[in-house]
This record gives C-alpha cells, sequence and structure tokens, in this order.
C-alpha cells in the first residue's frame, strides 16, 4: 500500500484536547485512508508561536529542521518500494509554520501537499516577517493546496499558481458522526429531563471551546445580540467548557433569556444534542468555517451564524440557515428575530440534505484521490 506522511503543525490528530482543529485533521486522515493511502504521522510536534518573539520563531525553525532530518535519515534506510510516496500536510500560516514538510518533500523528491493554508501579504513587514517567510516557502513549494476556505485562495494566488489551488468544502464523515438524522423528540425529550428545561420553548444551541480570543468573543456578541434583541421565550443551551468558562457565565449574567450551561459534552453525545435544538446560534467571530456549524446542519439543525471566513460556504443564507454581518450585534440580533420567525424544521431538512450532497467525507476522498493521481501518486 501506498504511504504517506502526515503533519499538522497546529496539533496533531491524536493529541488529547478536543478542538475543531483536530477534528478536521482526523477527518482528513480518515479521507486519505479511504482513498486507499497507508498514512504515517510525521511528527507530533507543534510550530505554534504565540507571540511574535523572533527568537522563539528561529528556535522552533530550528527544533523542526532537527525533527524533519532525523525523519530524512530513518526514510532512506528503508528500502525504496516502503518510502512514502508525498508529503500532506493539514493547516499552516504564519503562526504556524510547516518546517517540517517542504524539507522532507525535497529531502526525498517526493510531491508536498497541503490542506488549509493561508497567506497574509500584510505580515511580510511586521514582527512576524521570519515566520511569514517560512510559511510563504512552504505554499511556493507546495503542489497542490485544498482550500475549505475559500476566502483564503486570493491571497494564496500572489505566491502560487491559481492551478495548484483545489476546492475541498469542510466536510465530515456521516456514517460514522449521524448516518441519519437522530431522533428529534427522544432527544429532546430526554435533554429536557436532564437539564429541568421546558420541552415546549423554542430552544438555541450554541456549542464553542470557552477559551480566550475569538471564541469568548462569540459568546460576547451572543450575549449581547440576546440583550438586543430582547427575546425572553427562547431558552439558549451552551455547550462547552475551558479556562473562560467564567467570563462566559458573566456575559450571559443578565441575558433576557434562561440560559442553561451544559458542560463539555462528549463526542457521541453532540449528534442527539444538534438534534434536540431549534436553533444553532454562533457568531463565528474569525472562524475559517466551524466544524459546529457543519455537524448540526449534518443533524437537521439550521444555523445563526456570523458571515466570517468560509462560513458562507457551509451555510446558505435562507436556505438551510441564516448568515449576519461579521461581528455586528445588531445584526445578528436581528437575525436571531428573523431565524425565531422562519420554518426552522424546513430549513433543518435542507441543511441535511447539502451536507449529504457536498460535505460528506466520500466526496473529499475522490477529490484527494485524483490530485495525488496526477501527481503520479496512487493507492
Amino acid at each position: 500500500m501506498t504511504r504517506l506522511l502526515f503533519f499538522a503543525p497546529l496539533k496533531a490528530p491524536d493529541h488529547p484536547t478536543p478542538s475543531g482543529d483536530r477534528t478536521m485533521g482526523r477527518l482528513i486522515v480518515r479521507a486519505l485512508k479511504r482513498a486507499g493511502f497507508e498514512v504515517e504521522l510525521a511528527s507530533r510536534l507543534r510550530t505554534r508561536v504565540a507571540a511574535p518573539n523572533l527568537s522563539a520563531q528561529y528556535a522552533k525553525r530550528d527544533k523542526c529542521f532537527a525533527a524533519a532530518d532525523r525523519l530524512i535519515a530513518r526514510v532512506r534506510q528503508l528500502p525504496k518500494a516502503q518510502r512514502p510516496r508525498a508529503f500532506f500536510t493539514y493547516h499552516l500560516y504564519y503562526k504556524a509554520v510547516d518546517w517540517i514538510g517542504p524539507r522532507v518533500a525535497d529531502a526525498l523528491d517526493i510531491p508536498y501537499l497541503v490542506a488549509e493554508a493561508s497567506h497574509a501579504p500584510k505580515r511580510a513587514r511586521d514582527d512576524w516577517a521570519f515566520n511569514h517567510a517560512g510559511a510563504e516557502v512552504a505554499i511556493k513549494r507546495a503542489n497542490a493546496i485544498f482550500c475549505l476556505n475559500p476566502s483564503d485562495k486570493e491571497c494564496l494566488a500572489l505566491v502560487t499558481e491559481k492551478r495548484r489551488l483545489v476546492d475541498l468544502p469542510p466536510f465530515l464523515d456521516l456514517r460514522k458522526f449521524a448516518p441519519e438524522v437522530p431522533d428529534r423528540a427522544a432527544a429532546r425529550a430526554s435533554l429536557a429531563k436532564r437539564a429541568k428545561i421546558d420541552d415546549a420553548a423554542p430552544w438555541l444551541l450554541a456549542v464553542g471551546m470557552m477559551r480566550a480570543g475569538d471564541k469568548l468573543s462569540s459568546y460576547r456578541v451572543l450575549a449581547e445580540a440576546l440583550q438586543r434583541a430582547k427575546l425572553k421565550r427562547p431558552i439558549l443551551l451552551i455547550a462547552g467548557d475551558g479556562e473562560a468558562r467564567r467570563d462566559v457565565k458573566r456575559a450571559f449574567a443578565d441575558a433576557p433569556c434562561r440560559v442553561a450551561f451544559l458542560g463539555k459534552i462528549a463526542p457521541d453525545e453532540l449528534a442527539p444534542l444538534y438534534a434536540a435544538a431549534d436553533l444553532l446560534v454562533w457568531p463565528a467571530i474569525n472562524e475559517a468555517f466551524g466544524m459546529a456549524l457543519l455537524e448540526a446542519q449534518a443533524c437537521g439543525l439550521p444555523v445563526l451564524a456570523g458571515a466570517f471566513g468560509g462560513v458562507g460556504g457551509i451555510v446558505a443564507d435562507g436556505k438551510t440557515g441564516f448568515l449576519t454581518k461579521p461581528g455586528d450585534v445588531k445584526d445578528f440580533a436581528a437575525g436571531l428575530k428573523r431565524a425565531l420567525a422562519s420554518d426552522l424544521p424546513a430549513l433543518g431538512r435542507a441543511a441535511r440534505r447539502k451536507v449529504e450532497r457536498r460535505h460528506d467525507i466520500a466526496a473529499a476522498s475522490e477529490t484527494f484521490a485524483r490530485a495525488l493521481a496526477k501527481l503520479g501518486v496512487k493507492p
């Protein structure tokens, strides 16, 4: 079986801490295996540098170069038939550079592929210039770049050929996550009893890690929008946990409706939670696309979200949910009222059909297989 090396600079797919990034990394590995390839983890190193400290950027590069050289030496000891035929990296940008993949691909003379790369020209002349240059080298080296976020393509086209940019709609494994839409009545009755909430009221649902930065900003926009909309009847269910939980709870202290904090939800409990709710609500501050938005629609739950990044690529405004102006509290509040006055069950059914047609792992697997075949790499 043809072997591929896989690397995720932000978080290895077997990292113990859950996140949307880890989920997508695991899905990509699964899609490559589904296409007939053997996937080997190249490294578990995390390359993200939190602050624009030049010495930290140099140190991270040197550590990665050393890991790459060890990997190259090990692979060269293998018989040619057992050596990997391509290097595949998931998610690189100026804060999380792939210093390993291009070096290994060059040394072994194999194709280098990337999913979800972003290029930020404004970083070329600030304190991130060193890392920015490293990310640009990786982007230029890539034989194919799979774009999960369509908004990335404009800047990527500045440094690589457009023919190397391959559209890859965000995806999930429907057969594993939600082969069928869960029984809404049963899921709703179970949660109503467990959380002691009114089964007859409209249920809004927010799903997100509670951490500082963009996630906390999304929670705060949602809280402000609820206050502006003055919605008293709905119940807001919040699924998530993290170091910013106190700040999140503080943001909803004066909410006009009841807010129920469900805490951390196990992955196998997410599908019935989505099915039980009436509307997923998430401002999606600076989200690339948002796995929770895709998961919700797979379970027949329509979405109200801020139109950041690639969110518009997975939520069809007025058809599978509603989009609002990015970060706009007033527009999100208006969106809440608009959504609650709409035919939410019909939107949910349309959302599920769209996921089945466009966002399942089978389509992603075929996309990977075609791109690799063009580079002479077949299972």
